[in-house]
């Protein structure tokens, strides 16, 4: 059985060890939910203070200019393409993962006018399919949610888009992004990936794998804050043939000569809308700063040693948890899960002990592991808090069971 001081012997010789003092971390708590929320970048504190009182006091409006709040979806949004392989101007600083689904959606499937029906997978984070449900309703297409093994041979010539999230967000299930877009590609049908549970969490080069459609998050693995921007990922030679849905001042193509008529702009700057919400802009550029300055290739070795660690760990300890996250790394993303009838009781007495996981219905308990802040030990000491929670039976205590206001 793995000890304690196995564990600090680890940290003591990781390559990584110096990067959690990038964030504003409580001493007292196991933090296991960055996949859901990531922790506050302590650089993120003094350039939200600058934004606020300089920039926005001070400087007023003029900031559009002499702060260059105007260029800050272009310019984060090519921070952010260093993280997947993209060029700078293939990415983009935009709204919501959902509201980028469904611009992008909309925008590909109304350029098949023969097409019958949109593909995505049944199970899928909830948003996903909600919103491909809302667009394939406007434009007279049915939406067909199918398993993972039935997606590949459902695409035919008349199918007007796919949408896949390429990392599952209840077991890290990760899809073969080269081998779908390629057959996707092969029938002419365009197919958009969300790489919410995957920028900063896996290595991604979206371009190697053909992929030319995507949108992400910002407050998950970037550390960009709670309901910080998305982004969008279109392919240098897709951007003109784009018609977002929604056409509003900040995606034409003069904005500030202040035109009747729309005409979108060049590249993606079309698929911009409204004014960005430049303080969760600036918030979320520290934490893609941070992520920009880390080695990938050493956060995912490290990802998947945390996993084979905690897999090992909850074997011995905790044999009552089924993981049902894949056991090869090439199958999964950075969070691991496991079955347990009572996840939700669980869960909750994990968090009054200091140990933030998190709960997705009806039976995941999902175990974020992010490599720039936590640690073996971070793990051991978890893996033993839940041990003992579940050797006491203490997980049975009323106020463990009580209704969630927010999961």
């Amino acid at each position: 059985m793995s000890s304690l001081e196995e564990a600090k012997v680890r940290d003591a010789t990781d390559p990584l060890k110096g990067w959690r003092q990038h964030f504003d971390l409580p001493d007292d708590v196991i933090y296991l939910d960055g996949n859901s929320l990531g922790p506050l970048p302590k650089k993120a504190k003094a350039l939200m203070q600058d934004a606020v009182e300089r920039q926005w006091g001070h400087d007023l409006i003029r900031s559009w200019n002499s702060n260059d709040w105007i260029g800050a979806p272009q310019r984060i949004g090519g921070k952010i393409a260093a993280l997947i392989g993209a060029a700078k101007d293939e990415v983009i600083v935009a709204d919501s993962v959902s509201v980028n689904i469904f611009k992008l959606l909309t925008a590909l499937a109304r350029e098949r006018p023969d097409a019958t029906h949109i593909i995505s997978e049944a199970g899928n984070f909830p948003t996903d399919a909600h919103v491909a449900a809302g667009a394939a309703e406007i434009l007279g297409l049915e939406l067909k949610l199918l398993s993972r093994d039935a997606i590949v041979e459902a695409i035919a010539e008349d199918t007007a888009a796919i949408l896949l999230t390429h990392v599952h967000y209840k077991t890290g299930i990760r899809f073969d992004m080269a081998g779908v877009t390629a057959a996707a590609r092969g029938r002419d049908v365009p197919l958009i990936w969300d790489l919410s549970h995957s920028t900063g969490a896996v290595p991604l080069d979206l371009p190697r794998d053909g992929a030319q459609y995507a949108v992400g998050c910002g407050y998950k693995y970037l550390n960009g804050g709670p309901g910080a921007p998305a982004f969008i990922y279109v392919a240098k030679d897709q951007q003109e043939a784009l018609r977002s849905p929604l056409q509003g001042w900040m995606g034409h193509k003069r904005p500030f000569a202040f035109e009747d008529a729309y005409e979108p702009a060049s590249g993606l700057d079309r698929m911009l809308v409204g004014t960005p919400s430049i303080l969760s802009m600036l918030a979320l550029e520290a934490g893609v700063d941070i992520m920009a300055e880390a080695d990938m290739q050493a956060i995912w070795e490290k990802s998947q040693a945390l996993f084979d660690y905690m897999a090992g760990l909850m074997a011995e300890r905790c044999p009552q948890f089924q993981m049902v996250s894949p056991t090869d790394a090439a199958e999964r993303g950075s969070h691991i899960s496991f079955v347990h009838e009572h996840a939700w009781p669980i869960n909750n007495a994990l968090i009054a002990h200091g140990v933030i996981g998190d709960f997705r219905a009806p039976d995941i308990l999902r175990l974020g592991l992010t490599p720039l802040y936590l640690g073996f030990e971070d793990i051991w000491r978890g893996v033993d808090i839940l041990s003992g929670i579940m050797d006491s039976g203490e997980w049975q205590k009323p106020q463990y069971s009580a209704a969630a206001k927010v999961t």
